[in-house]
């Protein structure tokens, strides 16, 4: 396979679009990520691919056409009966009805399924947008509208990759993906998430037939337990499985300043499974997920890009991607107020390392005593 240099899947419908005043996803996200990128010199314009918005028909490879026909009208009608809403689960207030919430999740899901196809000769690619992975075949669930990750699978599987492995690093269980994968030989998942949770799946035996990894974790994880994770958990599997691509959800929310979990990690962490994955596949897509404190994500998910594309992270921001960061508000919340400065002048996080807590080891020891998938 002849892999061209890394590209970014993105679009500017996520510079205007929010789920509302009140919703953890009213913050900017995907555009402070292009921003930064740009600021910084490492995004030009031949290695940005701007995302296609996925039609109704693609997104029945998966998803049910009532349900798509109902999140169009959704949109279309900026409300929805009580019938729909117990039906669908849109118009709630983790799945609000907002002005784009069709267009939005499709542009999302459009990219995967674009990168899928991109990928069939090998290569690299960021999705920052992607990583919904809690969305059903026919409802919405847990922010997520559609469920780009299972779209990216089944893209890459049509482009020709056979065996696909997929990591999760978000703080939440990726329960649509396992819904959608749970039992297929062809697909390993592997998900490490904040125990007692919301969706609260993901439980440390629930193996899903057997290819199916879930490594539910303490409160507090530090980077020294996330790197021995990836030690004794991600990188022997996914070696071992010889996938012919690669999908890693690289949610930012697991990281100590995101408001909906109780983890500890800094963006070293994450970078570092970015960055130990990419030899293992010919095709590596690494797409985005949680994350709902605008400076950390920002900063984690540009940080992505930086490795994946083999850009040094300065200690100090120049000027221009300062003033990203500085433009950035987050109302409703407390982080919002008396921002600690180096979240405007740097990308890396201060390491937080610390000790292996026993219970983690021994649930990394109960994984590694099951049975290759």
């Amino acid at each position: 396979m002849t892999a061209e240099p890394p590209r970014f899947i993105g679009s500017e419908i996520y510079r205007k679009s929010s789920f509302g005043p009140w919703h953890p996803l009213r913050i900017p996200r995907v555009s402070t990520v292009i921003d930064l990128t740009r600021a910084m010199g490492w995004l030009p314009p031949a290695r940005y691919v701007a995302s296609p918005r996925a039609k109704p028909a693609a997104l029945g490879i998966w998803h049910d056409p009532a349900y798509l026909a109902a999140l169009q009208r959704a949109e279309a009608e900026q409300v929805v009966s009580d019938e729909t809403r117990a039906r669908y689960h849109i118009g709630t207030h983790s799945n609000p009805v907002y002005p784009e919430m069709y267009r939005r999740p499709a542009t999302g899901a459009g990219g995967s399924l674009l990168a899928g196809e991109l990928l069939a000769d090998g290569g690299v690619i960021y999705h920052p947008a992607g990583g919904t992975h809690h969305g059903m075949p026919d409802r919405a669930n847990g922010f997520c509208f559609l469920n780009d990750p299972v779209l990216a699978i089944l893209s890459l599987r049509r482009a020709g990759a056979r065996r696909v492995a997929y990591v999760d690093i978000d703080a939440h269980h990726p329960d649509g993906v396992e819904l959608a994968f749970a039992g297929d030989p062809e697909t390993l998942l592997i998900s490490v998430h904040e125990e007692k949770r919301w969706p609260f799946t993901g439980a440390l035996g629930d193996d899903g037939g057997g290819n199916v990894f879930n490594l539910p974790v303490p409160r507090g994880l530090n980077d020294s337990e996330m790197a021995a994770v990836l030690d004794a958990l991600i990188l022997p599997r996914v070696a071992a499985f010889r996938a012919d691509a690669i999908v890693l959800q690289c949610g930012a929310d697991a990281v100590e300043e995101d408001p909906l979990s109780r983890l500890s990690l800094s963006n070293n962490a994450h970078w570092a499974v970015v960055a130990a994955l990419r030899p293992l596949s010919p095709r590596y897509l690494v797409l985005g997920g949680g994350g709902y404190n605008p400076w950390s994500v920002g900063r984690l998910w540009a940080g992505v890009w930086a490795t994946l594309a083999g850009h040094d992270i300065p200690d100090r921001l120049p000027k221009p991607a300062e003033a990203v960061l500085r433009s950035l508000s987050w109302e409703g919340n407390r982080r919002g107020r008396d921002v600690p400065e180096h979240l405007f002048t740097t990308l890396r996080d201060a390491p937080r390392a610390g000790a292996v807590g026993a219970e983690l080891r021994a649930r990394l020891a109960v994984l590694g005593r099951r049975a290759a998938p």
